[in-house]
């Protein structure tokens, strides 16, 4: 059995309402996805996430030392990838792109062999898996402070125990804007806050203090990613749970966040930091530490399906009789790629998901819509 091929395509769409956060404003859409054929005539999908020109270029620089291979191996061909691009790739993008292809790998190895990863992976430690909702981003309007209220109750409606919400615009207006979702949401939602690294070490700490009050589920990436240091500091002057990692590549970045006690919450994002196979041994390495682990999720049902399947399969600890629900990040701003590129029956029922049983990761691909967006 051979990889016989490997396609890569990305996909745009422009946004009927623009929306930003701390750094940058989105206008559309953008994200390479793969396409891995066996000689079989099986195939599996997989994304990456980051700058998907960028991504796409990287695969098509993997590509040639993967055809051929056998597409059961997993580790053997993750091992070829990092590999090929240690020496001028440790960290960032071509990580990505060796993501991409990786969960298109356990995503074909699952319909080869007829199984869903989740078994593949060892097996699922759990049937449900709680997702939360994020979004509550900026938009241009007349009063934003209403807006992401109505936006929180909403989320509510839908029957999401747990939300998301940015700040990072300034400290004045992220404690009002807080203030104000929390008793919009009651006290039995849990509510956190994400600056994307918007603060320095005294602006971060300032503002943990002001929304302690406010019952906050953890506060991700408040500080650059490359302040370790101060992230620990962060972590002795409040009470809030601290989380971070999207920003990391690889074990070895896992390693240095870890080591230095930065973090309550550890959060890869597996379409970036290694895929699959890199994921399973960056959970272990936080079991190790008893850091807990929720992934950062952005982009396709691709993305989705393989952190449903991945949060399945992570072991309990601490393990106890009522064993704790178990998040996962679910992005709910506009973003029409995620809701035709492909079909499951993961979806959200009374504030759960259900994960699937159906081989590989559990969707359908709609080749139609890969057409329609795929840039040309």
């Amino acid at each position: 059995m051979k990889i016989k091929s490997i396609e890569s395509f990305v996909l745009a769409d422009k946004l009927d309402e623009s929306f930003y956060f701390s750094q940058w404003e989105y206008a559309e859409r953008r994200i390479c996805i793969v396409k891995v054929t066996s000689d079989t005539g099986h195939v599996g999908w997989g994304e990456g996430y980051g700058p998907a020109g960028v991504i796409k270029a990287g695969i098509e620089h993997l590509t040639p030392f993967l055809i051929g291979m056998n597409p059961l191996e997993t580790e053997t061909i993750w091992s070829t990838m990092y590999r090929r691009t240690l020496d001028y790739a440790r960290r960032g993008v071509l990580v990505a792109s060796i993501s991409a292809i990786d969960v298109a790998l356990w995503d074909l190895k699952g319909k080869i062999l007829e199984q869903p990863v989740h078994l593949l992976l060892g097996g699922k430690k759990r049937d449900f898996i709680t997702p939360y909702a994020t979004g509550m981003y900026y938009t241009h309007c007349n009063d934003l402070g209403d807006k992401l209220v109505e936006e929180a109750k909403l989320y509510v409606e839908m029957g999401f125990n747990a939300m998301k919400m940015k700040v990072g615009l300034s400290i004045e207006e992220d404690v009002e804007y807080v203030k104000r979702v929390r008793e919009a949401i009651g006290p039995d939602i849990k509510l956190a806050i994400d600056s994307n690294h918007a603060y320095n070490l005294r602006e971060a700490i300032q503002l943990a203090n002001a929304v302690e009050q406010y019952d906050i589920a953890w506060f991700e990436e408040p500080l650059s990613p490359e302040c370790y240091e101060q992230y620990a500091e962060l972590r002795s002057k409040t009470t809030i749970p601290i989380s971070g990692g999207e920003c990391e590549y690889l074990r070895f970045g896992f390693q240095t966040l870890l080591k230095s006690n930065c973090v309550d919450i550890v959060q890869p994002d597996i379409c970036a930091s290694g895929g699959l196979t890199e994921a399973k041994r960056i959970a272990v390495l936080a079991s190790v530490y008893g850091v807990e682990l929720i992934p950062h999720t952005w982009g396709t049902g691709i993305a989705i399906s393989a952190a449903l399947h991945f949060v399945s399969n992570l072991d309990i600890l601490p393990g106890r009789l009522r064993t704790p629900n178990c998040l996962l990040e679910y992005d709910r701003t506009e973003n029409a790629l995620r809701e035709e590129l492909t079909s499951t029956d993961m979806v959200m029922k009374d504030g759960k998901i259900k994960i699937s049983d159906q081989p590989g990761l559990g969707f359908e691909l709609n080749e139609d819509a890969v057409h329609k967006y795929a840039l040309k």
